[in-house]
């Protein structure tokens, strides 16, 4: 039986080009529009779709207010369509904090003629999503520890996709001030990456800072690896930016950044592999283990998507297997130990 998909769109000629593109897959099957978030409301009493698309900037309800409204009402797997620029990026993972499952950037703005470029992105997006669970994450309580007590020879390295970018954000606001060193490799595309380092700093005690080349790796910082790049951790315990090919389709790879910190930090480095779709990772918590360093992998009930932290359990390479609210105690006893 084909996936139920709802469109919502404020143009008429984008709902047609965005119904086509889902229709275009035999196991998608497009069961209603709506222009406006009041009429979706009003049709999700009648269809009960299995994924929603939504975009962000509508007139009468914008897409931030009519997400809430059905997370409230009818929670069901949201994907948001999103423009790729810095107010768009803060709008999506405004989107994320509120439940949204997924998103998918139009490529040339409200009325993209060209959105054929995000086919394939957006029927994967779509087909995970129906498997996904919709997870709200409760605080986590602060991790303290001994002011006097620095990290400088640890390196936690977190990986995440689908569902990735508010459980990072739970991690990350329950570390102390002097955190052990942090590289987040968020799959996300180039200036959105941006928008959630900014983010971060906002909420965390301590500097979130999107990596740029020749960051110095050192504790009380995190970076998050830029859209569009690898980021790999060079001998001088600093970060590089290397323009190299995909893996597993997308840049930045978690398995660059874990692999190269293995290499350099060996049994110093601790591997956090969280929520999110595909194998990306894997190879990374392998080299980890090769150096003798620590793997966590967030279990399945916390994850949005238990893809990649079922991928690295189901090869062999993962130490523990926590709910998200156990995970940043764990990194901290880990440093330790």
């Amino acid at each position: 039986m084909p996936t139920r998909v709802f469109v919502v769109d404020d143009s008429a000629l984008m709902r047609k080009i965005i119904k086509d593109l889902i229709e275009s897959d035999p196991e998608l099957k497009v069961v209603g529009t709506a222009s406006d978030g009041i009429h979706v409301l009003e049709k999700l009493d009648v269809i009960n779709p299995d994924v929603i698309t939504l975009d962000v900037n509508m007139k009468l309800m914008d897409g931030l207010t009519t997400l809430k409204l059905i997370m409230e009402k009818h929670p069901i797997p949201v994907i948001m369509l999103s423009n790729a620029t810095r107010k768009g990026a803060e709008e999506t993972l405004k989107a994320l904090e509120y439940g949204a499952i997924d998103y998918v950037a139009k490529p040339s703005g409200e009325i993209s003629l060209d959105l054929e470029k995000i086919r394939d992105e957006l029927i994967t997006k779509i087909k995970a999503a129906a498997k996904a669970k919709i997870v709200k994450h409760e605080d986590i309580a602060s991790v303290s520890v001994p002011n006097e007590e620095t990290f400088k020879e640890n390196l936690i390295v977190i990986g995440a996709s689908t569902g990735g970018p508010p459980a990072i954000e739970k991690i990350l606001k329950s570390l102390p001030e002097n955190t052990p060193p942090l590289l987040i490799v968020q799959h996300m595309p180039p200036g959105f990456t941006r928008s959630f380092a900014r983010r971060l700093s906002t909420l965390c005690s301590f500097e979130v800072k999107e990596a740029e080349e020749g960051d110095q790796i050192t504790s009380g910082k995190a970076l998050v690896a830029p859209g569009g790049y690898n980021t790999i951790v060079g001998e001088d315990k600093t970060v590089h930016l290397v323009d190299s090919p995909l893996v597993h389709g997308i840049k930045p790879s978690v398995d660059y950044a874990m692999k190269t910190a293995a290499e350099v930090f060996r049994s110093k480095t601790i591997g956090v592999l969280l929520t999110g779709m595909g194998r990306d990772g894997v190879f990374g918590m392998m080299e980890i283990k090769k150096y003798g360093g620590k793997t966590i992998a967030q279990d399945e009930a916390s994850c949005t998507v238990f893809g990649m932290p079922k991928a690295a359990i189901e090869a062999g390479c993962v130490d523990e297997v926590l709910p998200l609210s156990m995970i940043p105690r764990e990194i901290i006893r880990l440093c330790f130990s």
